[in-house]
């Protein structure tokens, strides 16, 4: 009997694990900074939504040229140089003065998920290239959404990347996290705040398959009406104080 070749089995979505979500989030909120955790969410409960993302991006014009290109974005968006290219008021200068003011890089977020997958995170595959996809794009859609990182944002901001990308992950993290922030502040109207993220996301165009340097260089303004990105107005209004005053501890 000839010995199959696991080079030439076919790509499988894994399987959906909601008690390893659970405890993964339960981490997550005594500990808002172990980004680990978001990785073990996603991977627990991503099932086919990355597999059918990848396909819905290589039936897009654009999408085929970027999955065809496969370039890495966290090398681009860890290059300075490259960053120094865009002028005031562009995506790319809005983006560049976010991960300044916080010290964040692309290769941070992807040690972090390296955590979770060591071996398969970097495996040379078109569907786990645009999981490094989606991954790199998190904190420019911070920045295209106009959520920050607080709890409350980041709720939001995973909300929104649930209705762009089906991936019940972002949805787990996202209802979790306004449940607990509800909890802790009654006051701020954390349950509105995601659900409209997750309006937003469904009514904008689909972010996944945008040439992003080319998205860098246009004015911020611009790009949110092009994309139909609306404002962020439940979150807006919450004071900033009440929002970093957040703890969320379990």
């Amino acid at each position: 009997m000839t010995a199959i070749d696991p080079g030439l089995t076919p790509f499988r979505a894994p399987p959906l694990e909601p008690l390893k979500a659970f405890q993964a989030f339960r981490r997550l909120i005594r500990n808002k900074e172990d980004t680990a955790q978001v990785f073990e969410i996603m991977r627990a409960l991503s099932g086919g939504s990355i597999s059918r993302g990848y396909q819905r991006m290589i039936g897009t014009v654009e999408g085929g040229r970027q999955a065809f290109l496969r370039e890495e974005l966290a090398t681009k968006l860890d290059d300075p140089t490259w960053l120094a290219r865009f002028g005031p008021g562009t995506v790319g200068a809005a983006y560049r003065a976010f991960r300044e003011a916080r010290g964040f890089t692309a290769e941070g977020l992807a040690e972090e998920a390296r955590k979770v997958a060591p071996d398969a995170v970097d495996a040379p595959h078109p569907v786990i290239w645009y999981s490094r996809r989606l991954r790199d794009v998190h904190d420019i859609w911070h920045v295209l959404t106009g959520y920050e990182t607080d709890a409350l944002g980041e709720a939001c901001v995973v909300s929104f990347s649930y209705a762009q990308t089906g991936n019940l992950g972002f949805a787990f993290i996202g209802w979790g996290a306004a449940r607990e922030v509800q909890r802790e502040n009654p006051a701020i109207p954390a349950r509105r705040a995601v659900w409209q993220a997750y309006r937003n996301g469904r009514r904008a165009a689909w972010l996944p398959a945008l040439d992003y340097e080319a998205v860098f260089a246009e004015p911020l303004d611009i790009v949110r009406r092009r994309l139909n990105i609306r404002p962020a107005t439940v979150y807006a209004a919450v004071p900033a104080e009440a929002r970093l005053a957040l703890k969320l501890r379990a």
